[in-house]
């Protein structure tokens, strides 16, 4: 038995993220930028112990890992500001139309990002992919019975408009994950997933 600090998870029990919601003393907008806004709250812990955080509200999303009958993943050749650099991704997008559920936000970023159509979608994951100070949740879906799909409505424009789909084995975008050659985090998630189903 380890003597390293914390309990011991035993078979059996279930493993899960549970909801917990800490008192909010206060909350403060500090900026407002269309897609995103980020507030400060006064935390107050179980203990008394005040202190702030700064939190990021940011739309929702999907993300899609489209796969054909030969286990080909599509990937997206993409320009990202933010990081310099060209990151082979996910087709994904904001749940940004009210009331339109997250499979059908998927199915329509998938044909708009990539001239694509599946008959299959499965929830592969859900995840939070920075929750130490955004509030955004992703849903990743397998795609499959892949088709050509009219996105000639669709201009892409910016960074979408210089994207390049790669349909890649599955087993080598492993390769590249492990290898630390694909390091956009829905890709990595998504890609390690499939391959353990």
């Amino acid at each position: 038995m380890s003597a390293l600090p914390g309990a011991s998870w035993s078979p059996g029990e279930t493993l899960s993220d549970s909801p917990e919601r800490w008192e909010v003393a206060e909350s403060r907008s500090e900026y407002d930028g269309g897609f995103i806004q980020v507030r400060a709250d006064t935390v107050i812990a179980p203990d008394g112990e005040r202190f702030e955080r700064t939190v990021v509200e940011h739309k929702d999303a999907v993300g899609i890992l489209a796969m054909d009958e030969d286990d080909r993943v599509l990937l997206l050749a993409q320009y990202r500001h933010a990081v310099g650099q060209r990151l082979l991704e996910l087709p994904a997008g904001l749940c940004d139309v009210d009331g339109e559920p997250p499979v059908d936000t998927a199915a329509r970023e998938l044909a708009e990002e990539a001239a694509v159509a599946a008959s299959s979608w499965e929830l592969l994951l859900e995840m939070f992919p920075s929750p130490g100070f955004c509030d955004e949740r992703w849903w990743v879906y397998l795609a499959r019975g892949l088709s050509l799909a009219d996105a000639s409505d669709f201009v892409r424009e910016h960074e979408e408009a210089d994207m390049q789909a790669i349909w890649v084995p599955l087993d080598e975008a492993v390769r590249a994950v492990l290898d630390r050659r694909i390091t956009d985090a829905l890709a990595v998630a998504a890609i390690l997933a499939a391959a353990t189903r």
